[in-house]
């Protein structure tokens, strides 16, 4: 039985490891939002963007199994229990730190990857219905029209006259066409809207995630202190018996 200053070091480790699972749940639920989110823009992401939220998914999983062993590990006052707590622990905060540090590295590769995807689907935007599909839903959604503005679809293979897809109007009248010098045109391009939007909710989890992993390490370090304490009263205990 642990005494004095470590019974709160206890109780705060058994806090931590509350909010720990509190978090976890947090991770695996935005990683999951994300996922379903911009499913839509599968077309102009490369496969690398979908790899953060999945490794949230993951992350968020691992942080609620391991919340369990602290919470049992200080309730019972187990040694092996807070120490393999608080290694595994480490490795979470080392996991997130390099992938917060990799996903700050590769957000100046957003521009380029994006005006490289979006110019390549533009001109499949006749051809394959799922680039259609996700052409559709990001100028809806984005409240956009092109790559850099509506004049980028005159360009393409199927519209002349500059004739835009329909997606590009804000309304279109029964049996007219949207135009590129209309008046509902949406004149944005959809490029720095959607790299605005994901580098906004990059900074946003980047901070989420540097916040969380640096309370981890404050948890760790109650974990060691508690695992010192136990260790202690072992010994004590022992030396006594003997």
């Amino acid at each position: 039985m642990v005494s004095g200053g470590m019974a709160c070091v206890k109780y705060l480790l058994f806090l931590f490891n509350l909010i720990f699972a509190i978090t976890g749940i947090v991770f695996m639920s935005v990683g999951a939002i994300i996922l379903v989110v911009y499913n839509g823009y599968n077309n102009f992401v490369d496969s690398w963007f979908f790899a953060a939220p999945v490794l949230m998914i993951i992350v968020g999983v691992i942080v609620f199994l391991v919340s369990f062993f602290g919470c049992c590990g200080a309730v019972k006052e187990n040694h092996c229990m807070i120490i393999t707590f608080s290694v595994l622990l480490l490795l979470i905060f080392a996991l997130e730190l390099g992938a917060g540090i990799s996903g700050y590295m590769m957000s100046g590769e957003v521009s380029t990857m994006l005006e490289n995807r979006m110019n390549s689907t533009m001109h499949e935007y006749n051809s394959k219905d799922d680039v259609r599909k996700s052409w559709d839903i990001i100028q809806s959604d984005l409240q956009c029209c092109g790559m850099k503005g509506p004049f980028d679809w005159t360009s393409v293979r199927g519209f002349s006259n500059k004739v835009v897809p329909d997606t590009c109007c804000k309304e279109v009248a029964a049996g007219s066409t949207c135009d590129a010098n209309a008046i509902t045109i949406r004149g944005d391009g959809c490029l720095t809207k959607l790299q605005a939007a994901i580098e906004e909710n990059a900074l946003i989890l980047g901070g989420v995630g540097i916040g969380i992993a640096l309370i981890q390490l404050i948890g760790v370090i109650f974990a060691c202190c508690l695992a010192r304490s136990i260790r202690r009263e072992y010994e004590t205990v022992e030396t006594t018996a003997h």
